[in-house]
């Protein structure tokens, strides 16, 4: 039973159970490869780069959009020495004006000066995406403050008309963004979204894309603009009787899950470089800095989430230098941080008993002897390094391609047999950070309570981090 901890993962015998599967929403392929994303950049960009607003009008001229320097092959650059696996841009925002010259609008690219009408900001991206390796999304917001048609049923079939328009002329698209906001268009009406199509439209069309709203299907909000997942954090959601918007569950809802929820459906944690979402000068001095990114990054991705993190273009058309400057150093932190794992030449034991753990009564390194009979606690496991070293930071991570059933854990720390820290949590999930002060230790003991009385922790690792960046 003893098992060498190698590299970043720390293997057990997972066991694949038949009745947990059938009891457990499990993921499907496309959301076990989005947990794998971790983190990517929104870009939010159009009219209201240039008009110093949040939400247009939909009355803005379309030729206040000129970005003259536009290069998206900047943006994705940056993108890829950041760290960060994709890139999704609004392409339609609440003003409806469209960053493609889409056949559905008189309110796009094709009527602006950029380019004499003939640039397509979609085309540019989603090339520059694929040159640089990077997953390519979009963002079409249903509402359009716009488009004569809105608050009619004819709506839908102008936004269904879209979606496939993008779809068909715009390559592979990882990730579908819906915004669930709706207020009036310029005849004074709301609209009512036919969500069911929408989604029937995507699963015909893309059914390999991830769709993100409030209540998924595949990707839910977070609850909060501020990048921050809950300390307990199910990917499970109850979506009956909910809708994207006004009719989505409470924010704390969102925020933490449903622990028994019907779906498989993660949250995306998504928040803004600036205090704004479309770039604004008089924020210029008020990037977050590395250190802010880099505390973001552990209470979304060390939360098991995924970070979305907006970059908004300037009116050149280019990432600013502030904010390329932010992404770099975020980027140097994460590099030093989780670059050397302090479990490389460490050893992990099942746990026989709590009772014979305490008296340190068993050799642990006797449990592979031939012959030998224990009760095993597959729920508990130690890991002992070969010498004293500095740590402040351990890292869980779940096998959810089983499902999530680990529902808290504790970490007790241990030098040389004396308890010097015991740190408790909620849920693990696709990965869980977790800091404290900086101890001294030779060993630590992790104890899980499994809803099915199973390990399913699939990797560990420990790191020493600088003092500064640990999460308070």
């Amino acid at each position: 039973m003893k098992v060498l901890i190698t590299s970043f993962l720390l293997v057990f015998n997972i066991f694949l159970h038949a009745q947990q599967m059938n009891r457990t929403p499990l993921p499907t392929r496309q959301q076990l490869a989005w947990h794998e994303m971790e983190f990517y950049l929104f870009i939010h960009f159009g009219p209201n780069t240039f008009t110093d607003k949040e939400w247009g009008h939909g009355d803005e001229p379309e030729d206040i959009f000129n970005p003259a320097q536009l290069d998206c092959r900047q943006w994705a650059r940056i993108a890829k020495q950041a760290g960060a696996k994709g890139i999704i841009i609004t392409a339609k925002h609440h003003d409806g004006f469209c960053l493609w010259p889409s056949k559905y609008s008189r309110h796009t690219v094709r009527e602006s000066k950029w380019k004499n009408g003939k640039g397509d900001v979609l085309k540019e991206l989603s090339q520059a995406c694929k040159e640089n390796g990077l997953k390519f999304g979009v963002y079409i917001s249903p509402w359009d403050r716009n488009h004569p048609k809105y608050g009619t049923a004819e709506y839908n079939d102008v936004y269904v008309n879209t979606m496939k328009e993008i779809f068909a002329n715009y390559g592979s698209i990882w990730e579908l963004w819906w915004d669930g906001a709706n207020g009036e268009g310029p005849n004074g009406k709301k609209q009512v979204y036919d969500w069911d199509r929408f989604k029937k439209t995507i699963r015909t069309i893309s059914p390999r894309t991830v769709v993100f709203s409030d209540v998924g299907p595949n990707i839910r909000w977070v609850g909060n603009e501020k990048g921050i997942a809950g300390k307990t954090n199910w990917n499970y959601l109850d979506t009956m009787g909910f809708t994207p918007g006004l009719g989505a569950p409470p924010t704390d809802t969102l925020n933490t899950g449903n622990a028994f929820g019907k779906a498989w459906i993660p949250a995306e944690c998504d928040v803004s470089i600036r205090p704004g979402w479309f770039y604004h000068a008089n924020e210029d001095d008020k990037v977050k800095n590395g250190d802010q990114l880099f505390d973001l990054y552990l209470k979304s991705v060390g939360r098991g989430s995924n970070l979305l993190l907006n970059v908004p273009p300037d009116r050149r058309g280019l990432i600013h230098e502030n904010d390329s400057a932010a992404l770099m150093a975020f980027k140097k932190l994460r590099q030093e941080s989780f670059s050397k794992n302090l479990l490389g030449d460490a050893k992990a034991y099942w746990e026989i008993n709590e009772e014979a753990f305490l008296k340190d009564s068993i050799d642990y390194r006797t449990l592979d002897k031939k012959g030998s009979v224990y009760s095993i606690n597959t729920q508990s496991f130690l890991v002992q390094l070969p010498n004293p070293r500095q740590v402040n930071c351990i890292v869980l991570r779940e096998a959810i391609h089983l499902g999530q059933t680990i529902e808290n854990f504790k970490i007790v720390l241990f030098n040389n047999n004396l308890s010097v820290n015991e740190i408790s949590g909620t849920t693990i999930g696709r990965k869980r950070i977790v800091t404290f002060p900086v101890q001294t230790i030779t060993s630590f003991k992790v104890i899980l309570k499994d809803r099915f009385g199973n390990d399913n922790v699939s990797g560990v690792s420990a790191y020493l981090l600088d003092e500064k960046l640990v999460e308070k």
